[in-house]
Order: structure tokens, then C-alpha cells, then sequence
């Protein structure tokens, strides 16, 4: 059988191969920076993938891929913080999935890149907040928007960064609420009509180069301290919260 009968009609083998390449590149980022990569891997598949692709297809990968790096950093997970997380996943998923409307993108990009900013930047919000309670909020809320614009990672990654000291336990706690965030939307998205059977293959390849790629990128993680973590952590939030920014500008000057 020829690989390109196993690929979508919307992709060439060329470009399924280039596809493959930045998810290794992606996930190694993700997994030795904390974040990041998600967002970039979301951007990539934008300029090749069908619009009504984009998403879903992109969250089956990121399912797929922040499981295997959840697998592979499941000692360092901070499990009172998922066991929290997970209700939230559910209720904002079903809120989402409810309502599936248009919602105006440039709202929710910039609250998102408020809120990264000023975690990364502002003033420790009281310990309150990281407790269940606003754990389950703020996955509730990131759940809900990630069905729409898939663009939440920077925000729950930023919240999870607040709770922990620890670089390895970032990467793995913001791994597992992710894949958590994730799971839902192949049943809804299925719901809505998307065939995902056209796209397994690919999203199959995907996951794999993605796993390649986070094992790397653990690897390289052992070189960096936390402090210097901790700053280039933020500095990726920072660069994809203006990012954000500046895609809600450019829609309203449009």
C-alpha cells in the first residue's frame, strides 16, 4: 500500500512529512521548556490543514502527545492538582459543547493573553485561588474556550506554574491536565460531524513523531535548573500571550 493512500486527501506526502517533523520539533519544545509548542504546532497546522480540520485534528495530536509525556513524568505529577482539574475538564466541556457557536475570537485572545501576562509577570494571586476550587474554575473556563479557538495551553500552563516549584512537576501536571482537556473533544467534535477515521493515519504518525520528540526534550530538561526554567518558561508564555495580542488586533484592524 502506498503511505499516500493513508493520508487525507486534503494532505500531500511532502507536506504530511514536513507535518511530522514539527510535531517531533513541537513536542520537544513543550518538554524541555514547559509550553509552547502546542501553540506552535496549532500555528503550522493552520497554514496547511482545512479550517474545519484544524481543531479537532490538533487536539487528537495533543491528546496523544501529552499522554505519552504524562507516561513519561507520571512520578512527578501533582495528583491533588488533577484530581481537582479533571471535574472542571467535563463541566466546561459540556458548556462548550452545548453552546458550539461562533464566539468572537479576539475577546477570548485577548483575556487569555491578560491572564498569561499577568501570571507570568504580576503580582502572586492569594493561595486561595490554586486551591480546588479555583482549579476546578479555571479548568472549567480553559475547557469550555479550547473547543472554540484551541489556543488555552499558555493559560493552563500559567496556572499550573503558579503551584509548582519544581520544573519536572510543571511538565508533567500541565501534561496531564492537558491530555485531560483534550479527551472530550473527539466525541464532540465526532458529534458535530467530523470524520476523524479519514484522518487516523496521520494523527497516528503525528502522536508517534511527538513522542520521539518529547523524549528528547525530558532529556535536555535534566540540564536546566529551576531558576533558569522558571525564566525561560515565562519567556515563552510571554512571547505567545503577545502573540495573541496581536492576533486580536490585526482582526479588529482588519
Amino acid at each position: 500500500m502506498e503511505v499516500s493512500l493513508l493520508l487525507p486527501e486534503a494532505l500531500s506526502l511532502p507536506i504530511a512529512l514536513t507535518l511530522l517533523a514539527c510535531s517531533a520539533l513541537t513536542s520537544l519544545i513543550t518538554a524541555t521548556l514547559g509550553a509552547g509548542g502546542g501553540v506552535l504546532l496549532l500555528v503550522l497546522m493552520a497554514g496547511w490543514l482545512p479550517p474545519a480540520a484544524i481543531i479537532p485534528v490538533h487536539g487528537m495530536i495533543q491528546l496523544g502527545s501529552n499522554a505519552g509525556r504524562a507516561a513519561m513524568t507520571v512520578r512527578h505529577i501533582n495528583w491533588p492538582v488533577i484530581i481537582a482539574f479533571a471535574p472542571g475538564v467535563l463541566v466546561g466541556t459540556l458548556a462548550g459543547a452545548w453552546l458550539l457557536v461562533d464566539l468572537p475570537e479576539p475577546v477570548w485572545q485577548l483575556a487569555v493573553a491578560g491572564f498569561v501576562l499577568y501570571l507570568c509577570w504580576g503580582p502572586p494571586l492569594p493561595r486561595a485561588s490554586f486551591g480546588s476550587v479555583g482549579t476546578f474554575l479555571a479548568s472549567a473556563l480553559t475547557s469550555f474556550i479550547s473547543l472554540f479557538v484551541g489556543a488555552t495551553g499558555p493559560l493552563v500552563a500559567a496556572f499550573i506554574k503558579q503551584i509548582q516549584p519544581d520544573r519536572f512537576s510543571t511538565v508533567a501536571t500541565f501534561a496531564t491536565a492537558m491530555s485531560l482537556q483534550h479527551a472530550p473533544k473527539a466525541l464532540v467534535f465526532s458529534l458535530a460531524g467530523f470524520v476523524f477515521p479519514d484522518w487516523l493515519p496521520f494523527i497516528l504518525a503525528m502522536i508517534i513523531s511527538g513522542f520521539a520528540g518529547t523524549w528528547i526534550g525530558l532529556h535536555l530538561l535534566k540540564s536546566f535548573s529551576n531558576q533558569w526554567f522558571n525564566r525561560l518558561f515565562n519567556l515563552v508564555l510571554t512571547v505567545l500571550a503577545l502573540r495573541l495580542i496581536w492576533l486580536a488586533s490585526a482582526d479588529w484592524l482588519a
